[in-house]
C-alpha cells in the first residue's frame, strides 16, 4: 500500500534499502530535474564535502548512498538517489533527498514527486513495484530552482520518512551552501564543487589568460592582425605604373547630304560647337539655288 504524504508528515520504515525517485513530465519549456542526497550529522550539516551525493559526485566514499543514472518512462522522467539504511554510520542522523532545476525555476517543472521504494523489493533500480509512499512537491512561490523533497532520519533504533517541500531560490550552489557544503566560487555554470573530490572540482577554466600566458594555462590565442596591404598592390600590379586613362569618345561624323541638298546641321548638346566640316544651319533659303538640271520626263509642257 502506498502512503499519500502531505507536506511535514511522516511514516516509519522497515525497509534497510530504499530509493527515492524523483518523477515529472518532461517537454519543450519544461527544466530539467536533478536529484542528490545529503548526509546530516546531529548538527544539521554535512560532516565533509563528501557527504554530498549528486550528479557530479554519484557516490558516497562509503559507497552507502549512490546518485542514480536518469531514465525516461512511460510516465516521465525520473532521477534517483538509494541509501543502505541499516549500514549508515551512525554518526549519520539524516539524509536529505534535494531536487535542483536545469533551465528555469520549479513553477515551470510539470508533476513534480518523489516516490519512495524498498529496493529488496523492488530490485536494483526497478519502479515496477508498487511505492512505499509519494508525495506531490509544490513549490510555494514558483521561483523556486532548488527543492527538499523529503528526508530520511533516524527515530530511536529505525528510521523515519517525512514529506518536506521546502524551496530554496538560490539553486543547487545556495542549497548545498546551506548545508555547509564548500562551493568553488570560481565555477562558472552554477555547480558546487565539493573542496578537491569529483570531476567538478576539477573542471578547467575557460576564461581568456592574460598576455604571454603559456598555453597549457587556458587562454584562449589571440587574434591575429591581418598584414598591412603592399604597396604594390594598390598600384595596379607589382612594379607596373598604373593603366592610363581612356581618352574621350569622337563624336561619330555625321551622314553625307542627300544628293543637290545641303545637310541640316545639328549642333551636340555637349558643344556648342558645328559638325566638323559643314556650314551651320541657313534658316533663311538662299536666292541663288537652283535645281539642278531635270531630265526630259520633268520639263514642263511634257
Amino acid at each position: 500500500m502506498t502512503h499519500a504524504m502531505l507536506k511535514g508528515s511522516n511514516i516509519p520504515l522497515d525497509a534497510p534499502t530504499v530509493r527515492a525517485v524523483l518523477r515529472w513530465t518532461p517537454g519543450p519549456g519544461i527544466p530539467d530535474v536533478d536529484a542528490s542526497a545529503l548526509l546530516l550529522g546531529e548538527a544539521g550539516r554535512v560532516r565533509s564535502d563528501e557527504d554530498f551525493v549528486f550528479y557530479n559526485q554519484p557516490r558516497h566514499p562509503s559507497g552507502l548512498v549512490r546518485h542514480l543514472p536518469k531514465k525516461r518512462l512511460v510516465e516521465g522522467a525520473t532521477d534517483s538517489v538509494e541509501a543502505d539504511l541499516a549500514a549508515l554510520d551512525a554518526s549519520v542522523a539524516r539524509v536529505v533527498v534535494a531536487a535542483s532545476a536545469d533551465g528555469g525555476p520549479f513553477g515551470l517543472v510539470r508533476d513534480l514527486c518523489v516516490l519512495l521504494y524498498d529496493t529488496a523489493r523492488s530490485g536494483a533500480g526497478s519502479t515496477d513495484a508498487e511505492p512505499i509512499a509519494r508525495f506531490d512537491v509544490t513549490p510555494e512561490t514558483g521561483d523556486e530552482t532548488a527543492m527538499l523533497c523529503g528526508e530520511l532520519y533516524r527515530r530511536g533504533d529505525g528510521w523515519k520518512f517525512r514529506a518536506l517541500g521546502q524551496g530554496y531560490a538560490s539553486g543547487l550552489v545556495g542549497l548545498a551552501t546551506e548545508f555547509g557544503i564548500s562551493v568553488d566560487e570560481a565555477e562558472e555554470d552554477g555547480t558546487p564543487a565539493a573542496s578537491g573530490t569529483g570531476p567538478a572540482a576539477t573542471t578547467p577554466a575557460t576564461t581568456g589568460a592574460a598576455p604571454g600566458a603559456a598555453p597549457g594555462d587556458g587562454a584562449r590565442p589571440a587574434p591575429v592582425a591581418a598584414p598591412p596591404a603592399s604597396p604594390a598592390s594598390s598600384s595596379g600590379g607589382y612594379a607596373y605604373p598604373p593603366p592610363p586613362a581612356e581618352p574621350p569618345a569622337i563624336p561619330a561624323p555625321a551622314p553625307a547630304p542627300a544628293y543637290g541638298y545641303p545637310q541640316q546641321q545639328h549642333q551636340s548638346q555637349q558643344s556648342p560647337q558645328p559638325s566638323y566640316g559643314y556650314p551651320p544651319h541657313q534658316p533663311v533659303p538662299d536666292p541663288a539655288f537652283r535645281l539642278p538640271p531635270q531630265g526630259p520626263q520633268f520639263l514642263p509642257g511634257r
